[in-house]
């Protein structure tokens, strides 16, 4: 039996979730009242506290603001039609984020940890949730190092914390796409598998550049010759392509999204063909072209499904079909959406009930 954390609990002595305005919740904009923090000490996790949203003091020398040991993770809770409170697959979560410790030399945090910490939060802050449709509370876990050390070695204490905030849909249109062919998010070899907060501070210029082209998105492609797709700037790319779904397989250039396994899982159970594989951008291309390119889009935590509407290559546009009329894509999001709100049987045990 997995052992109960001790959590110190503070709570906020003045609320904002009467000032803030749900019918307005921009993606991580807005924090709930309270948030968790634990330390990492003498070879220990320890201090596990639940207190108010709000600053926190650090030396300015933590090796985590002029060394990088820094990554987070993504997750949501969700507000079933009864009331009852639910985070989608968070033991993936757990997974990816020791991948992610044990790619920056930071010290493995228990499953048992992590999901008690995010269900502890999320339990004080549950009227945060919103009840509508496409909307929810996003989780962001994190870890950073903190020894106020100007030294080239790994941090020997860290902290661990838990933000969480009402959000509503990430993206709230079909998304224009370019296909990257000069700037790399990451290399062979790197850790662009991981969720550092490097990965994303270097992505940055490229998006800045082709936001001012005006696409919504980059599609990364391979570092050594950009031949072959990766995943778009936040989330990992899908494609039905004569009739089958396929994306990049993982590997040490592209996360392992926890949408994308859902996805895959279900695209399967209903008898389709998946190929997780290298995804050529000139197969991709060509199947715009031609037409057999039936469905191309983004799956991820925050952005959930993301229709893509257009595809550019070389200065090239391809137009893709009406999302609304593409078959898998739209049914996919349907029963994500029908799982993650408890209006189907959860067979599959993704929903961690928080009681």
């Amino acid at each position: 039996m997995t052992e109960t954390l001790e959590i110190k609990i503070t709570k906020t002595q003045h609320s904002r979730l009467q000032e803030t305005d749900f019918s307005n919740l921009p993606f991580g904009r807005n924090f709930s009242d309270h948030m968790f923090s634990a330390d990492y000490i003498d070879g220990e996790w320890t201090n596990f506290e639940i207190l108010p949203y709000g600053e926190i003091g650090l030396s300015p020398a933590i090796s985590a603001l002029h060394y990088g040991q820094a990554f987070f993770e993504g997750l949501k809770a969700y507000k079933h039609d009864d009331g009852q409170v639910s985070v989608f697959r968070p033991d993936k979560n757990a997974i990816r984020f020791n991948k992610s410790a044990e790619r920056l030399c930071m010290p493995a945090l228990p499953e048992e940890i992590f999901i008690q910490s995010i269900a502890a939060v999320v339990d004080i802050d549950r009227e945060w949730i919103p009840a509508k449709p496409h909307h929810a509370m996003y989780i962001r876990p994190f870890m950073f190092a903190t020894d106020p050390y100007l030294g080239v070695a790994p941090s020997k204490t860290y902290k661990y914390m838990v933000l969480i905030g009402p959000t509503g849909p990430y993206f709230s249109k079909t998304l224009r796409v370019k296909i990257e062919t000069k700037y790399t998010r990451a290399a062979e070899g790197g850790m662009g598998y991981a969720k550092s907060a490097g990965n994303y501070g270097g992505s940055m210029l490229p998006a800045k550049k082709a936001t001012e082209e005006g696409f919504d998105q980059l599609i990364w492609t391979d570092a050594k010759n950009h031949e072959y797709i990766e995943e778009m700037g936040a989330a990992n790319v899908m494609f039905v392509l004569d009739g089958k779904l396929i994306t990049p397989s993982t590997r040490d250039t592209i996360l392992d999204g926890v949408t994308r396994d859902t996805v895959i899982t279900l695209a399967r159970e209903w008898g389709m063909t998946v190929e997780e594989r290298r995804v050529s951008v000139a197969e991709i291309i060509e199947g715009a072209k031609n037409g057999k390119l039936q469905d191309a889009f983004g799956a991820g935590t925050a952005a959930t499904i993301a229709p893509v509407g257009s595809i550019s290559h070389n200065g090239e546009e391809y137009f893709l079909s009406d999302p609304k009329t593409r078959e898998f894509s739209q049914r996919v999001l349907t029963e994500l959406d029908a799982i993650k709100y408890g209006r189907v049987a959860d067979v599959h045990g993704w929903n961690y009930m928080v009681s």
